[in-house]
């Protein structure tokens, strides 16, 4: 429901904004981009294309322009930093978080990455360098090191007054981190409870140390995980050591979170998230012709396979009629359990103690489905051509709803296994193992009942 009024409002946005573009009024234009959050103004400009978006690109408010850049796709970050000067990129990225800034520089231009490093401070940018030392996708990129931390040996009234001190805190701070001296984690405490306890009271009275540290090295997806599962807004970061370095925040992983559903729609098709709607025409091709040629080369092959059954479809013309049948079923089937194991993959909910379980279930599944629809689809090529042909195309069904099982659950595995992702490649895989087994059991069943040898 969420979701559908977030798109709502991003059509009836786009719908005044493009109408406010063709009156040439750039007034309105300017005051509707100007009332969005970054977020929304990023969204927008996906949305548009590039002509349009480079005028209202040029009318949001350059103090926005960094938190921007941070919510659009790489594609649309390009071609939007390839409209701005040097002195305007190093404007935009100067303030921004150092999470952020982390994910933002190795789209910046050479010349702009030396620049903004020179503009920082020695601890900053220190901390800049530290932070692209670590994997891409782990928590150690996730992570802002603005974090506040106390000692548990200290009241809480003594933790009131240096944030009093201290003027501000970061955004989503609902718990301060308590440290010992080697500023090891030791666990954490609710603002909550240092705005409603005795002020005399001690830290060490109120540590909460059930939320550990995230380990440095953990994936960003995990980290996800652990945020859902616990309801977290904020955790802490911690070195092999336990050493604190930093926190990641909820907005962080809202982020990570819609880029896994992203990733898994789009590499389903063969596309890359990180796409630009309104990408140049030869980029677009180019990008999509690699898997539009891996498809062909499948379907070459299950059309090599109904080659060898040529004899038999000259003689029995129905079975050409119902041929697709058997193929598209199986398809659909080893689909819908294949989207079922990438996503139980990506959550961390498959392993070695429930792939059996998981075999057995998928296999049952797909001999009842089999069942059932082979009963409805033999019974209706019966009465439209012959019970032979009905009983042929019955057979084929069950054996291939079956295959299609067995597929979308192997077929992950293996994937995973080889180090290729399974939301990439399974489904061109899955769909070339039902076309194929569908054909062959649906032909050569052909042929051993109609014909009587082989073709």
């Amino acid at each position: 429901m969420v979701e559908h009024v977030r798109h709502t409002k991003t059509a009836q946005q786009l719908r005044l904004l493009s109408d406010a573009l063709d009156s040439g009024r750039l007034g309105p234009v300017r005051r509707l981009v100007n009332i969005l959050s970054p977020a929304e103004i990023g969204n927008l400009l996906e949305s548009l294309p590039a002509a349009k978006r480079n005028i209202v690109w040029g009318l949001v408010d350059p103090e926005d322009d960094g938190e921007v850049l941070v919510h659009v796709g790489e594609d649309v970050r390009e071609s939007l930093i390839a409209e701005m000067d040097q002195d305007e990129i190093i404007a935009a990225v100067e303030d921004l978080d150092l999470d952020d800034l982390a994910d933002l520089i190795d789209d910046l231009p050479d010349t702009v990455i030396e620049e903004v490093l020179k503009s920082m401070d020695r601890d900053h940018r220190e901390r800049l360098e530290q932070a692209l030392s670590y994997p891409e996708d782990s928590a150690g990129r996730l992570m802002n090191t603005d974090v506040i931390t106390v000692r548990a040996d200290v009241n809480i009234d003594v933790v009131l007054r240096y944030l009093r001190l201290r003027g501000e805190m970061p955004e989503h701070t609902d718990y301060l981190y308590v440290v010992s001296r080697r500023n090891q984690y030791m666990g954490r405490i609710s603002v909550s409870d240092l705005l409603t306890k005795d002020p005399s009271t001690a830290i060490n009275e109120l540590i909460d140390d059930e939320q550990p540290g995230i380990p440095l090295e953990t994936p960003d997806n995990e980290v996800a995980t652990q945020f859902s599962d616990h309801d977290w807004i904020s955790a802490p970061v911690v070195d092999a050591n336990n050493i604190l370095l930093g926190r990641i925040t909820i907005d962080d992983v809202v982020d990570i979170i819609r880029g896994q559903a992203e990733h898994q729609a789009l590499s389903a098709v063969g596309l890359d998230e990180d796409e630009d709607l309104f990408s140049p025409v030869p980029r677009a091709a180019k990008r999509r012709a690699l898997w539009l040629g891996i498809n062909l080369a499948t379907a070459f092959l299950a059309s090599w396979v109904i080659g060898q059954f040529e004899g038999t479809l000259q003689k029995i013309v129905p079975l050409a009629i119902l041929m697709p049948i058997v193929a598209s079923m199986g398809g659909v089937a080893a689909t819908q359990t294949l989207t079922l194991m990438v996503r139980g993959i990506a959550l961390g909910q498959v392993g070695l103690g429930n792939l059996k379980a998981l075999f057995n279930k998928e296999t049952l599944v797909g001999f009842i489905n089999g069942i059932v629809w082979a009963l409805v689809v033999g019974v209706i090529s019966a009465l439209w051509f012959e019970p032979k042909i009905g009983m042929v195309i019955a057979a084929a069904m069950l054996i291939n709803l079956v295959v299609a099982a067995l597929a979308g659950v192997a077929v992950p595995l293996l994937l995973k296994r080889m180090d290729i992702d399974p939301a990439l490649a399974g489904g061109v895989v899955v769909t070339t193992v039902t076309d194929v087994m569908g054909f062959l059991a649906f032909l050569g069943l052909g042929t051993w009942i109609l014909v009587g040898s082989p073709a």
